[in-house]
């Protein structure tokens, strides 16, 4: 990818956090690289180099500064919102898929040929898909050094290493140091088995409020709690399950995670910045919602609004099919029946397979939408991906040719829970409310052609027409 030069070192000498995870930063003299918003002294121009990932920096021969460490920053917004093989295959990377299933396994899924993918992946990168999936195992080695208390040995093949020998040469390479040497003395380090505390940063602002509102208002019980400060719940993961706690703070979200295996660790992560939508870019999305004088008041006095997703495609298309013409507050009662937890104690939402096993009772529902979420569970286990990293032409397609499943459930499940940023749903009642109250068109065909001007844009605008 072609970086222009002037446009990036303005960002970096006015330290601007908005390009955080957009680029990297080298600096050839020292041989380290940080973020754009970097404290250190900007560095000579004749001295710098620029690199659209962290992975293409560290191919080149450059370590990641322990000062601003680049690798804590927020993912590009590009490949959070890029329908595109490459904006695909970032999402199932930070997914954790190659360290699981190869570089075979990721080009399997998104239907291409290895050489291809890496070739892609080269152009848009600056590095392939092995490189792009060691620089997040160091990431990931790095907050379990810092933060537990587990043995380097156990880090290694937490983090997805091969070996504690490749472990320890990636750690010198990327940070400069031995892992020992990132473990400092005294610092505050949880000891109980499979706990991580960290903070997940974002880029300004982030209205949390709206977050935790629109959570809060559909939690499902026994598998989230939502307040007015901190949102937790449950989650499925690869090699486990584990709890989350995410509680947004003026800088960062406080994440503290429970894994009954700590190769989750990365997808974990990656899940919880997703719900929150933690890699948008506010002041883009922002800025041409502001351009239509009816959102601009909106923009004005909440700025940062984000989508809120989920961590499971798969619970949010259920989630979609139970609330077809019930209120929200309907759908969380019958949503909690499909849902077997202990007393105080959250569960991860049932599975495809284990809601194909529930009995009808379990289904507080119409026989046809029963029938609907059956046939769901069936496609989905035979195959049908609904997560970030799935096509997200194919599987709306996939979602409305199963019976009862149609426009307004495939685009909700399409923003909510494959990350679209530009699904619109004009035909739903609360929008065209929204739209009435702005002084906009109600009429689903002319809101569908006013919405136009929001591309691409859309799910945000959406999110703002429902709080109004």
């Amino acid at each position: 990818m072609e970086l222009d030069f002037e446009r990036c070192y303005r960002a970096v000498d006015s330290r601007d956090q908005r390009f955080d995870g957009w680029f990297y930063t080298a600096v050839t003299s020292t041989r380290i690289y940080c973020k754009p918003s970097c404290p250190a002294v900007t560095p000579k121009r004749q001295n710098v180099r620029f690199y659209p990932s962290a992975a293409a920096a560290q191919r080149a021969g450059f370590r990641a500064c322990r000062r601003c460490r680049p690798d804590a920053a927020p993912g590009s917004p590009e490949w959070d919102a890029r329908a595109d093989l490459v904006g695909r295959a970032m999402r199932l990377i930070g997914d954790g898929v190659v360290d699981r299933d190869g570089v075979p396994g990721l080009a399997s899924r998104l239907g291409y040929t290895e050489r291809h993918l890496h070739r892609m992946l080269t152009a848009e990168l600056g590095a392939g898909p092995l490189a792009l999936a060691r620089a997040q195992r160091a990431q990931t080695a790095r907050i379990l050094i810092e933060t537990t208390d587990l043995g380097l040995a156990e880090i290694a093949f937490a983090a997805g290493f091969g070996s504690v020998r490749q472990f320890n040469d990636t750690i010198r390479e990327v940070y400069g140091a031995a892992p020992s040497e990132l473990r400092k003395p005294g610092a505050r380090r949880t000891a109980e088995a499979g706990t991580v505390a960290l903070r997940l940063a974002y880029r300004p602002p982030l209205h949390a409020a709206s977050l935790l509102e629109f959570l809060a208002l559909r939690a499902v019980p026994g598998v989230e709690e939502v307040d007015t400060t901190t949102y937790q719940r449950a989650l499925r993961l690869p090699h486990g399950t584990a709890t989350v706690t995410l509680t947004p703070q003026p800088e960062y979200v406080a994440a503290r995670l429970r894994l009954t295996d700590v190769r989750d660790l990365a997808p974990a992560v990656a899940r919880c910045r997703r719900l929150l939508d933690l890699d948008a870019d506010p002041i883009a999305v922002d800025a041409t919602l502001a351009a239509d004088e009816a959102l601009e008041p909106s923009v004005a006095k909440e700025p940062g609004v984000r989508v809120p997703r989920s961590v499971d495609g798969w619970e949010m298309a259920v989630r979609a099919v139970v609330g077809q013409q019930i209120s929200v507050l309907a759908a969380r009662r019958v949503l909690s029946n499909l849902v077997t937890t202990a007393p105080d104690e959250l569960t991860p939402f049932p599975s495809p397979e284990q809601v194909l096993e529930l009995p009808d009772e379990a289904f507080r529902m119409p026989a046809a939408r029963r029938a609907t979420i059956r046939a769901l569970a069936e496609a989905v286990a035979g195959g049908l991906h609904l997560d970030p990293g799935a096509d997200r032409e194919a599987a709306v397609a996939g979602l409305t040719a199963l019976p009862g499943i149609g426009a307004w459930t495939a685009g909700y499940v399409a923003m909510r829970g494959i990350g679209d940023p530009d699904t619109f749903l004009p035909t739903d009642l609360g929008i065209r409310r929204g739209a009435e109250a702005l002084g906009i068109p109600d009429d689903p065909t002319a809101l569908d052609a006013y919405a136009a001007r929001w591309r691409p844009w859309r799910s945000y605008a959406l999110i703002r027409l429902w709080r109004s």
